[in-house]
């Protein structure tokens, strides 16, 4: 699930990117065009019934991303603004940041 929060001059947007619990064992990673796919920078912490962490990007951009999870295989977001096509025939999701 994705929920977006802007800051009060909206010069940022703030992110939380969360799946539910038992979509994982171990771990998980947000992984997409705003860490340059780095599946080690942006870990998910759980919390409750979820995984989840927030994250701060630039408004008037998409993003494109995925999760990474227990260090094997990668899931979209149920909740994306819409999945594009990627060069692994698969798709990713992907992240409108409005203004």
């Amino acid at each position: 699930m994705l929920q977006k929060k802007f800051t009060p001059k909206r010069t940022i947007c703030k992110v939380t990117f969360s799946i539910p619990g038992e979509w994982a064992d171990k771990e998980v990673a947000v992984a997409g065009d705003f860490n340059e796919w780095d599946t080690r920078s942006n870990k998910l912490e759980k919390s409750g019934n979820n995984w989840e962490t927030l994250l701060r990007v630039k408004p008037n951009q998409k993003y494109r991303f995925k999760y990474f999870i227990d260090g094997e295989y990668w899931e979209n977001d149920d909740s994306a603004d819409a999945y594009v096509a990627n060069e692994f025939g698969t798709e990713d999701s992907l992240l409108e940041v409005g203004n």
